[in-house]
C-alpha cells in the first residue's frame, strides 16, 4: 500500500497513465476519430490535463519529494536528475503538441515517456521514499504537496 503523502501523486499517476495509453492508441488509429480530428482532439486533452493537473504535479515533486529523497537517500540523486529532464522533455513535448507538424509521432512519444516516467517514479522511486522518510518528514511533504497541488 502506498504511503499517504504519496497517494495523491500517485492518483495523478494512475490519470497519466490512462492518458498516455490513449495517446499511443490515438497514434496508431486504434481510437475514434482517426486521423487529424483524433490528433487534434487528443493534443486537446493533453494540454488540458498538463494545465490542470500536471504543473502542479511536477512542481509538487520538483519543490517536495525530490528534495527529500535527495536529502534521504544520496545513492537516488542520478534517478532524480534523470526525472526532472524527463519533467522538462514532458514539458516540451506539451508544448510541441501545438504545432501541426507530426502530431501523431509527437502524442506516440509522449505517451510512452509518460508512461515510463510513472512506472519508474512509482516502482522505484517511491519505495525509496516509504523506506527512508522518517514520520515527521512524510508528514510535513504530505501537508506541502497537498498545499502545492491544491493551489489554483
Amino acid at each position: 500500500m502506498r504511503h499517504p503523502s504519496l497517494i495523491p501523486l500517485s492518483h495523478d499517476h494512475h490519470q497519466g497513465l490512462a492518458l498516455a495509453l490513449r495517446c499511443r492508441k490515438q497514434a496508431l488509429g486504434q481510437i475514434k476519430p482517426v486521423g487529424r480530428e483524433g490528433f487534434e482532439e487528443r493534443a486537446k486533452e493533453v494540454k488540458d490535463f498538463f494545465s490542470k493537473n500536471l504543473e502542479r504535479h511536477f512542481r509538487a515533486e520538483e519543490e517536495v519529494l525530490f528534495p527529500i529523497i535527495n536529502s534521504c537517500a544520496s545513492e537516488s540523486q542520478q534517478m532524480v536528475e534523470d526525472l526532472i529532464k524527463e519533467h522538462q522533455q514532458i514539458r516540451r513535448q506539451v508544448a510541441g503538441l501545438g504545432e501541426k507538424k507530426a502530431l501523431s509521432k509527437t502524442l506516440f512519444d509522449l505517451g510512452d515517456l509518460l508512461e515510463r516516467h510513472i512506472r519508474r517514479e512509482e516502482r522505484e522511486l517511491f519505495p525509496i521514499f516509504e523506506r527512508r522518510v522518517d514520520v515527521a518528514q512524510a508528514q510535513r511533504a504530505k501537508k506541502e504537496i497537498e498545499k502545492i497541488l491544491q493551489a489554483c
